[in-house]
């Protein structure tokens, strides 16, 4: 019997994750949205907002690593990495960050949803533009089929506001280039960071990419409308679960698997555009939104299926047998030529 309940409660502990992941992803999402629309809060300053995240999570990953050393930071970050790898990552981060806040005050969460699903068009383009991707016939395929399915979702938006749809297009091609970034600093400086030393050497690159922009651009109108007296307490919490949020991803990587975290992923974006219809006054899903999303997504699903079993060959390939020192020094050439 004690063997039996080994791994259901497994079972149930990696369940907890994903519903954990799911729940904070999402809560974060409308979180933000209602910082930084609600007129209760008053604080229309996404730049500032992602500041303090960023700020947040530097102080908050210094003192569990330094001073309480609850977690380890991995070793092996030199100058030359830190300059040529983090520094650009943490750039694309804070783009991402502050353009993916900014388009919040002009369009639904619903609807930036949507235009998040052409995220995978915009990675493989980029990866082939960067030598990681090869251009093939189903990939050029699958791309044409999210994109269809974002440009009839975007069709079917009743209040379409260009300025969001900018916004949030340009926090795609961050986001997208970010993760070009990472798989460059994966695969040519053979560093691997779990999440947690990630974001302490990634948050305060991103904090002072964040902090120049803002000096010139909000602080100004924060200064000229007073509004420095905001809610200290509901900004600490929405902090607060942003830092939470990327604990959970670490969970659930590292419970489940890659597979997991983006079926995961479709799951919650679901769940936002949903939810978003009935917390906010400013979503009204049609039918031709939902039809252009189930298309998107559906084009996600199979770029999703695609990449996994690429890994997966690749992974068998790495675990297979071993060759002969000649005839592994030749195939070694093949593959960088």
């Amino acid at each position: 019997m004690a063997d039996e309940s080994v791994p259901v409660r497994e079972g149930m502990k990696t369940y907890s994750y994903l519903l954990l992941y799911i729940a904070l992803s999402s809560g974060q999402i409308f979180f933000n949205k209602w910082v930084l629309s609600s007129k209760e809060i008053n604080f229309p300053y996404p730049l500032g907002l992602t500041l303090l995240h960023m700020l947040f999570s530097s102080v908050l990953c210094f003192v569990l690593t330094k001073v309480l050393k609850i977690l380890k930071v991995e070793e092996g970050m030199t100058l030359e990495i830190y300059t040529s790898s983090v520094i650009p990552i943490g750039a694309m981060f804070a783009m991402t960050l502050w353009l993916g806040n900014t388009a919040y005050l002009y369009i639904s969460v619903a609807f930036a949803q949507m235009l998040k699903a052409v995220m995978p068009v915009a990675v493989f383009i980029l990866g082939v533009a960067a030598g990681l991707e090869v251009m093939s016939i189903r990939m050029l395929l699958i791309m044409s089929v999210i994109s269809f399915g974002v440009l009839v979702a975007s069709y079917g938006e009743i209040n379409i506001n260009w300025i969001g749809v900018v916004y949030q297009m340009g926090g795609v091609v961050g986001e997208a280039l970010r993760l070009i970034f990472m798989e460059i600093f994966v695969k040519r400086k053979g560093l691997k960071l779990n999440p947690i030393s990630m974001m302490y050497y990634v948050s305060p690159c991103s904090a002072l990419c964040l902090l120049i922009p803002w000096i010139f651009l909000e602080k100004p109108k924060m200064d000229a409308q007073g509004t420095w007296s905001f809610q200290p307490l509901v900004l600490i919490l929405n902090s607060l679960c942003t830092f939470a949020l990327n604990l959970s991803v670490f969970l659930v990587i590292q419970h489940t698997s890659a597979l997991t975290i983006r079926v995961a992923g479709v799951v919650k974006d679901w769940v936002v555009v949903l939810l978003s219809a009935l917390l906010f006054a400013d979503t009204k899903l049609t039918l031709i939104n939902i039809f252009g999303y189930a298309i998107a997504i559906g084009g996600v699903a199979a770029y999703n299926n695609f990449k996994l079993k690429k890994e997966a060959t690749r992974a068998t390939i790495s675990d297979g047998p071993k060759s002969p020192p000649m005839l592994a020094a030749s195939s070694t050439k093949t593959s960088t030529q």
